[in-house]
Parts: structure tokens; sequence; C-alpha cells
């Protein structure tokens, strides 16, 4: 496993593009996905508990909702679906990962995911929920930036849902969170990860 496809805009590896199976929410899912973008060849298993365990928003919902390291889009794609009155924000600094995430959107006829580069959302958006698996590996420092530039941008009483394994460190960055002032519980265990709920009201 190459950690090329977190930090990297344009991978440089063959895109290589395959179909992935999934249900969620009692919906199946055919999402397109390649080469250079995280868990290209299944849905990650991590992201595969996080859609089961996490509670998915109501359809009438309003958002509107973050997927942070959007990957190919199988979150958003989730998102959007349930909650087609939601804008779903689809961010990835992977532009074959946006790509992907677009076309899947479109395949699903998910008008309302706006998918975008990182700098490209408004300073004054703030989210109903943040959804995301983030990039682990990436390391520490990276991590910790990541989530505190992204979990400030919660809407009062907003909540993030977060998908870490235990033993890439789900417990410490749960007490990372809980130093930094976030109000944090374990929400859910299954398979070694942890799916964190940050915030909510």
């Amino acid at each position: 496993m190459t950690g090329e496809h977190y930090f990297t805009a344009q991978p440089s590896v063959g895109e290589h593009r395959r179909d992935v199976e999934f249900t969620a929410g009692g919906r199946e899912y055919a999402l397109v996905t390649a080469g250079g973008v995280f868990s290209a060849e299944r849905l990650d298993p991590g992201t595969a508990v996080l859609l089961r365990k996490a509670p998915l928003p109501a359809a009438g919902a309003a958002g509107p909702f973050l997927d942070l390291g959007c990957g190919y889009g199988p979150i958003a794609c989730v998102l959007a679906t349930s909650a087609p009155r939601a804008t779903v924000y689809a961010v990835d600094v992977n532009e074959r990962a946006r790509t992907l995430a677009a076309e899947n959107a479109a395949r699903l006829g998910a008008g309302n995911v706006r998918v975008v580069a990182p700098e490209d959302v408004a300073d004054g958006v703030r989210f109903a929920e943040i959804w995301s698996n983030p990039p682990i590996r990436i390391g520490k420092a990276e991590l910790h930036a990541m989530l505190d530039r992204w979990l400030p941008r919660l809407a009062p009483g907003g909540v993030g849902w977060l998908v870490v394994a235990r033993h890439l460190g789900g417990d410490s960055l749960q007490r990372w969170l809980e130093e930094q002032g976030h109000r944090v519980e374990r929400h859910a265990s299954q398979k070694g990860y942890r799916v964190l709920k940050v915030g909510g009201a």
C-alpha cells in the first residue's frame, strides 16, 4: 500500500478503472474507482464500519454535510441519497478522486453533491455534519492539522463522525481531540475500528 493517494494532487500510478459494489442504509451502490485513489480495490473496511454504525441523516435533513477526504465518493454518495435535500461537499486534494466522486454522484443522479478541492470551500460554510475516514497514514502532524482546519467549521450543535482503526491510533486520536476541547465519545467499535462522535447537541 502506498501513501501517494493521500496528499497527491495528481497520482502517477495508472488509472485501471473498476467497479466497487456495496450496500449502505438498505440501498445497493455500484461506484467506479481507479488506481491512485484510496482503497481502489474495494469499499474500505473502515468506511464500511462508519456507514454501518453512524446514523445516516434523515431524508429531510437540510445539511450541509462534508465528506472530508472523499476519495471516489462512497460516503458522499450515501449521504446525498439518504438526504436528497442537503448539499454534500465532497472534498479531496486528489484530482483523480474528485473526478471519480463527481462521476459517481452523476451516476446516482445525486445533483446535491458538490465535489471540490479543499481551498474551494467558501470560508463561510458551516456544516451540520462532517464525515471522514481520515488519512491516518499521512502522519500525526498532518492529520491533526487537517482536523484542526475542518472540525471548527461544524455549525452549532453539529456533529462529526470519524472512523479510525484502533491499531492505527484510534484511542490516542480520541484523547487528542478531547485535549483540543472537543466533546468526543466512542460511538461504536467493530472489526478493530473506532467510530468517534465529535460534538453534537
